[in-house]
């Protein structure tokens, strides 16, 4: 049995190293975060509890709620409750990730509107068994074997060197009431026919798995973080950070391991292998897009780029365009240094070819225009392509378009040949950097 003191250690620990922190914990009402609420309570940390009844067990359900709920009225504790209803559209399949999504939705609203600094969570070591188990059959490498971090993201989970049955012993030591949550022997789920038929056979075979099991978790976590920094190191020589996106120079990347590539990929949310063959085979202009960030194949390099920063961009404003006096364009500054890299350019227009107001945007899909000095029409695309213009100078590049949306050139590069002013030209539009 463990006692009190050793519980206790692991809440000093936390007192020691986030004394003036505050807490938000989530207690359901089982054992493990009772355990967890009635350690926090007998420490000087300051906490408040948040509940959630889902409503999938009838009137267990409501008793879970009022156990938590009594409790901190008892101790006044700031409680929050979220009662789950139709609106939360609930699924024949995958309860359990809906009801993970709901359940750190509201934690993360609560310690954002409160300004708490963490949440904590009763997880303890037969769920760092089950989930190592689950993350085994996934092929999930290293960071999946190593299991539940202790400290992530803002959350704390101080019970996870602790056995389920450490936790109802102490529990019963100290006479903290819990509820069962019968749900759990039945093998509805996953994680639950681990729990009830493949866990049990692995404490007959060694009566002694669970604390080996947990030494080995730790020197998992080891290796993990050696390789963490060792990928830290390669990253740095390989990756160059702008302010907008990352460059990846792909030399260096494809001359490293399979391991250290498909590392280096899963931070951006490509962690398929057959994904990263892909990307190594794909030529200059393809694009892959994880959740989060679009790849773009380059010549000589890889560019990252947040998703969301690239719509951005894509839906960026026009910018209308003024005349002087003296019939000359005036680009905006902030244009001029973009495109100052690629060239110098000095157009004249014919004026009764163009219709007013003049403007600048980016390339959209389908652009084409007839370029000065060729045959015929061309997308922008090609015309890109064919001029080998680097993927990231593309995105610098703006094109100088009429009233009517029709392109009368690429800035800076080439001028379209339509509306090209002639010596007959009644009037002449020009524009210079």
């Amino acid at each position: 049995m463990v006692n009190s003191k050793t519980f206790q250690h692991a809440l000093e620990e936390i007192s020691a190293d986030y004394r003036n922190a505050n807490f938000l914990l989530a207690v359901s009402g089982g054992a493990d975060s009772m355990v967890l609420l009635h350690l926090f309570k007998s420490t000087d940390l300051t906490l408040q509890v948040a509940h959630i009844n889902y409503k999938l067990r009838g009137n267990d359900s409501d008793e879970d709620q009022k156990l938590v709920q009594e409790f901190c009225k008892k101790h006044t504790i700031p409680f929050h409750l979220y009662q789950v209803s139709e609106k939360d559209n609930q699924p024949k399949n995958s309860i359990q990730d809906w009801a993970r999504t709901i359940r750190y939705d509201f934690f993360r609203k609560i310690q954002q509107d409160q300004k708490l600094d963490f949440i904590v969570t009763a997880h303890h070591l037969n769920d760092q068994l089950e989930t190592f188990i689950i993350n085994l059959s996934k092929a999930s490498g290293i960071k999946g074997l190593s299991g539940i971090p202790a400290n992530e993201n803002k959350i704390l989970r101080p019970l996870l060197g602790f056995s389920k049955q450490e936790i109802y012993d102490f529990a019963k030591e100290n006479k903290i009431e819990f509820r069962e949550d019968l749900s759990n022997q039945k093998n509805d789920y996953l994680r639950n026919k681990i729990r009830n038929e493949i866990v049990p056979h692995l404490l007959k075979v060694n009566e002694n798995f669970l604390e080996n099991f947990g030494k080995s978790i730790s020197y998992l976590n080891q290796s993990k973080n050696f390789i963490e920094e060792q990928i830290s190191g390669i990253e740095k020589e390989i990756i160059i950070h702008q302010e907008d996106y990352l460059i990846m120079k792909k030399d260096l990347f494809f001359n490293q391991s399979n391991f250290v590539r498909f590392e280096i990929l899963r931070k951006y949310g490509f962690n398929e292998g057959e994904e990263i063959e892909k990307i190594r085979k794909a030529k200059t202009g393809k694009k892959f897009i994880s959740s989060e960030y679009q790849l773009t194949i380059d010549r000589k390099i890889l560019i990252l780029k947040k998703i969301a920063d690239e719509i951005e961009t894509e839906d960026k404003e026009e910018i209308i365009l003024t005349l002087n006096d003296e019939s000359q364009i005036l680009i905006p500054d902030l244009v001029l240094s973009e495109i100052k890299e690629l060239g110098k350019l000095e157009w004249k227009f014919d004026a009764e070819k163009i219709l007013f107001p003049l403007k600048l945007r980016r390339k959209k899909d389908g652009d084409l225009f007839f370029p000065i000095g060729m045959i015929g029409k061309k997308k922008i695309s090609k015309f890109f392509k064919d001029e080998k213009i680097p993927i990231l100078a593309q995105q610098k590049i703006w094109l100088l378009c009429d009233g009517e949306d029709r392109i009368l050139g690429v800035l800076p590069l080439r001028q379209d040949r339509r509306f090209v002013a002639s010596k007959e030209s009644p009037e002449i539009i020009k524009v210079k950097s």
